[in-house]
């Protein structure tokens, strides 16, 4: 059996993995669901102080996440979902992780595809240069169109009420917006030629409108170590909640069977 860490990405918190988590231990194995530095309260705290939000930067969650992995038994399966898979990407990069999947990953630097679903998804982040520097949140609406698309209105209100919180708008607008208009390399830049990667599988939802399927294609493209092992597949007509739309326990499965079946 495995060690599994499990990385939330914007907008939620570790509280979007509780049904994976049971699903995963009920099959043998050891799960963690580390959060973001800051955010390890509830979600109703979190929209009640937001300054948690405002403040994190990528460097200190990639470092507390090391930390967190480095105090492990065992090298684990690293699994993140949206700007989760982003960090996962990160986390494969400086050499932790027996095997890594990324659902619905956003992007690293360097990846120039953005599909007009993902630039209307986020604008309402972008729309406001103010935005940069707060804790930028979506409205029901907003989230509808941006994560729950495949779900009915009150599905998605269910699903917003339970877990959307805001996101840090320093993210938003600088990896983004900004990573590839900004010289040199930035925080979220990984060496798409590392040889000594653990294997990686892109899984996409062919319905996702914030981190499209072109987005992943791009990404997982973009690699190109001759050693390693890098995957892609697409669940057709999944939204970016896919793992918490019903269904999920497809997307877990394929992401479990493959990271068992690669691990070294």
């Amino acid at each position: 059996m495995s060690t599994i860490v499990l990385v939330h990405g914007l907008w939620v918190t570790p509280r979007s993995w509780e049904a994976w988590v049971p699903y995963l231990e009920g099959k043998g194995h050891t799960v963690v669901t580390s959060a973001y530095p800051g955010f390890e309260v509830e979600v109703e705290a979190l929209r009640a102080d937001t300054t948690p939000i405002a403040t994190v930067t990528v460097p200190e969650t990639i470092a507390h996440l090391e930390k967190v992995i480095a105090a492990l038994p065992e090298k684990p399966i690293i699994m993140g979902h949206s700007f989760g898979g982003t960090l996962t990407q990160l986390l494969l990069d400086r050499g932790h992780g027996v095997a890594g999947v990324v659902i619905d990953s956003a992007p690293p630097e360097g990846i120039r595809v953005n599909p007009p679903s993902q630039i209307k998804s986020l604008f309402p982040i972008l729309n406001n240069p103010a935005k940069r520097h707060q804790a930028a949140g979506f409205t029901p609406e907003q989230w509808h169109y941006a994560f729950t698309n495949t779900l009915s209105e009150e599905d998605s209100l269910a699903a917003y009420n339970r877990y959307a919180i805001p996101a840090p708008g320093s993210w938003v607008w600088s990896y983004g917006l900004l990573a590839n208009f900004t010289p040199g390399k930035q925080e979220t830049w990984v060496d798409f030629h590392n040889e000594e990667r653990a294997p990686l599988l892109f899984i996409a939802g062919g319905a996702d409108h914030i981190m499209p399927p072109s987005v992943n294609k791009s990404n997982a493209h973009h690699y190109k170590g001759r050693t390693t092992v890098t995957e892609y597949f697409e669940f057709d007509d999944r939204s970016h909640w896919t793992c918490g739309e019903p269904g999920w326990e497809q997307v877990a499965d394929k992401a479990l069977d493959w990271a068992l079946a690669r691990a070294r």
